[in-house]
């Protein structure tokens, strides 16, 4: 599983990422999320509105704080992967 935060690091992205890692801990795998803020970087994703979050290269959720919950549905099913 591959996890990336898709951000420009505004307050909104900051709240985004400490979600994501409550969520990666609260599913217990061993995860670490790759950081992308670069505009082009990020548009190659397909993404206009960020914080955005991509797993295994495909766009789960954009242009909104997700709770923990909405991030944590991601990680049902998951064994513990190390990215």
């Amino acid at each position: 599983m591959r996890i990336k935060l898709l951000c420009s690091m505004c307050t909104d992205c900051k709240q985004f990422e400490s979600n994501l890692n409550e969520a990666i801990r609260l599913a217990g795998i061993d995860a670490t999320i790759e950081r992308v803020e670069d505009a082009r970087a990020i548009i190659r994703h397909g993404v206009v509105k960020t914080p955005a979050l991509v797993i295994d290269d495909r766009v789960k959720i954009q242009g909104r704080i997700a709770t923990v919950e909405d991030i944590t549905k991601y990680f049902q099913n998951v064994e513990h992967y190390v990215v």
